[in-house]
This record gives structure tokens, sequence and C-alpha cells, in this order.
């Protein structure tokens, strides 16, 4: 008796494989230089160089002549006048400290805390433009402060007329040093710019 072979199953043809698409590498984030010292302590005296006018006008909303005689002062003693001054002493202020942005990681990316925009990275136009043009405006403003004592003072003492002078001899500088160090930031950038476009 001759045994026969169990037939083969049939062979299931094989599946091409499809090539792999390669994938193209990420290239890591080229990190900011940073600031370099001198830009970093001319940020912190921007922001001192607001504080003693902003000291001298909160006396006034407090009540105090500072300086000022008693006929000068009563139109400080308003409500409106220290809401004004109040107001003033404050916005200058923060303005000021804006600058520390330009030296600080905030200023690289928004703060996770701010809705919306928080986590994003800054764009560097976004802050050398309004900080370039308010140190432009800031210069100007501020920039016959030197003078003051060629000007009459009627409705300040003598006393008065010397010190507030010298409180606000500070705010000349404002604008030069917003723009050194928003040319630094912006050099910081540039610089990363030029060695992605190498890469």
């Amino acid at each position: 008796m001759t045994l026969r072979k169990p037939p083969a199953a049939p062979q299931t043809p094989a599946t091409p494989r499809t090539p792999e698409t390669p994938q193209t590498p990420v290239a890591p984030q080229t990190p900011v230089a940073p600031p370099p010292r001198w830009a970093v302590r001319a940020a912190h005296l921007t922001a001192l160089v607001v504080l003693p006018s902003g000291l001298w006008r909160i006396a006034l909303v407090l009540g105090h002549p500072a300086g000022y005689t008693e006929a000068g002062f009563e139109p400080f003693a308003t409500v409106d006048a220290k809401v004004w001054m109040l107001t003033l002493s404050v916005v200058s202020e923060l303005v000021a400290l804006l600058t520390l942005g330009l030296v600080r990681p905030w200023g690289e990316v928004v703060p996770r805390w701010i809705p919306l925009i928080g986590g994003r990275r800054v764009r560097p136009l976004a802050a050398v433009v309004p900080a370039a043009l308010g140190a432009a405006a800031l210069t100007l403003i501020w920039a016959t402060v030197p003078l003051w004592w060629t000007y009459p003072h009627a409705d300040l003492t003598p006393t008065g007329n010397l010190v507030v002078g010298i409180l606000y001899q500070p705010l000349f500088l404002w604008g030069p040093l917003t723009a050194a160090v928003t040319v630094s930031y912006h050099r910081r950038h540039r610089a990363r710019h030029r060695v992605r476009r190498r890469g």
C-alpha cells in the first residue's frame, strides 16, 4: 500500500514591505546668550531712577506739601489731582520694571500664568520695537531735566526747588538706560538668528 503525501498548504504571497520614510531630525533650538552684566545692572538701575520722583508725588498724595508753598500746594489737594499723581507714579514704575524683561527669562517666554499667551515664546521684534520707541520718547521728555534750576518755580519754596530738582534728575537717565538694554537684547537675539541660519 502506497502512502500519499498530504497536499502542501498554499503559500500566501509575501506582502511587500513599504520603505520607511526617513524622519528629518529636529534641530535643537539655539539658546539665547545670557545678557551681559552691564545690561542687567542697567535694567535694575532703570527701575531705580523712577523711584525718587514717584515717592515725592506719593508724599503729595498723602497731604505733605513736599516743597510747595501753601498757595502752590492747593491744586494738589483735590481728589482728582491725588488720583492722577498716584496713577502716574504707579504706571511710571511699572513701565520702568518692564525693562527687566529684556534681561530676564520672562522676556524670552511669556509666563504661563498669563491667559491665552502664557508659555509662548516672545518674538524679538515684539519686545524691541516698543522698547526702542519708549526709550526715544523718554529721552525727549526728560531731556531738559538738567536745566530744572534755570526755570522759575514760584510755587515752590527755595528749599523745595532745590530738593525737587534733585529728585527729578535721575529721570534724565531713564531713556538712555532703556535704549542701552534694548540694544543688548536685540544683539543677543540677532546673534542667535545668525547661528540658526548657519546651522
